[in-house]
């Protein structure tokens, strides 16, 4: 089930955001970043946030906020997490189909990610099967744990 996320989440949901940045390879954070932190990065007031649960357990989360304000308030923004121990069950593809149909609910008329790491290859392969499409390439744009500076893509589609 997919429900609006509530201020009671916070505790399972920062388990699940804080085991994803460990990795330091997919998302922007930082893997120190601190639990006071979250409600800033995924739950802040001009946020849209969800959560999927199973069981009374959350298994992964998204937010779809403005890309930018004002006049650029039109486009969409998103990011979602998965749990590590529940990836690979289709849990971003549900994830993502509920998130593009809140954000034209919400009146947005596309959707962006500004900073989609190239060599995530899961996560790039999932947005272009939901048609996203690769409109930019920020070089060494992002920090990989491993792999040191890796380029990062802006993927674009049309709600």
């Amino acid at each position: 089930m997919i429900r609006k996320a509530t201020i009671k989440d916070i505790d399972q949901v920062w388990k699940i955001f804080h085991a994803v940045i460990q990795t330091e390879d997919t998302h922007v954070f930082y893997a120190d970043t601190p639990k006071s932190d979250l409600e800033k990065h995924w739950f802040a007031s001009y946020m849209h946030t969800y959560v999927y649960e199973e069981n009374d357990q959350i298994l992964g989360t998204y937010y779809v906020k403005p890309n930018q304000i004002d006049l650029g308030s039109h486009i969409a923004n998103a990011g979602y997490i998965v749990s590590p121990d529940a990836q690979g069950k289709g849990i971003g593809k549900k994830l993502c189909k509920h998130s593009l149909q809140v954000a034209k609910e919400l009146g947005f008329i596309a959707m962006q990610f500004n900073i989609v790491v190239s060599v995530n290859k899961p996560a790039v392969g999932l947005w272009r099967k939901f048609g996203f499409e690769i409109i930019g390439t920020t070089p060494k744009a992002f920090k990989h744990k491993s792999l040191g500076l890796v380029d990062a893509y802006i993927m674009y589609r049309e709600l």
